[in-house]
């Protein structure tokens, strides 16, 4: 279940490739994961200085476009975190021609990148949960929830509010001041 401190939710998740058998194919699983971690952190950098929430889902699609021949799976998406775990806004994954809505303060909101080397076609498992590729390729996803705050933006499920990360993009996550 998930743990919901004074009723609000978080959402986070991550892809692993597990050691073990073909060299060639774990790096290439390896490769996969990175470019959605890496497309996750594009997209949250572009949230600190975004003023349309499109922003971040074309930072997201450039950055999964510029690491290799990735599909992009467009039913899912990120979404709002509040109250519900699941709320508005939606959050694409990519570019779309709605500018979405007006980034400010209070924003708090999952990024979810969802990628794959095969079909983006996928079915969903009797647990109606899980989902895999039709064609039995790799996919990765990559999550983080986000606040955007008069003084700036924290990342609520890294360790470190996602300093490492962002610091590539020259950005600089703020605690939130509760």
């Amino acid at each position: 279940g998930a743990i919901t401190p004074a009723g609000w939710n978080g959402d986070a998740a991550f892809s692993f490739v597990v050691p073990g058998g073909d060299e060639a194919v774990s790096a290439k699983r390896q490769a996969l994961s990175d470019a959605c971690e890496a497309s996750l952190w594009a997209g949250i950098a572009a949230l600190a200085t975004a003023t349309r929430l499109n922003e971040v889902g074309r930072a997201v699609e450039k950055s999964i476009r510029n690491s290799g021949r990735y599909g992009i799976l467009q039913d899912y998406i990120g979404h709002g975190v509040g109250r519900s775990m699941h709320e508005d806004p939606a959050v694409f994954n990519y570019q779309t021609r709605d500018l979405g809505p007006v980034v400010e303060p209070g924003l708090v909101i999952a990024i979810e990148p969802m990628i794959t080397v095969g079909s983006e076609k996928v079915r969903v498992l009797a647990d109606e949960w899980t989902i895999s590729t039709k064609d039995g390729s790799d996919g990765s996803h990559w999550e983080h929830t986000v606040a955007l705050h008069a003084g700036g933006i924290w990342v609520l499920t890294a360790e470190d509010g996602g300093e490492a990360c962002l610091s590539v993009y020259g950005v600089k996550p703020v605690p939130v001041n509760l």
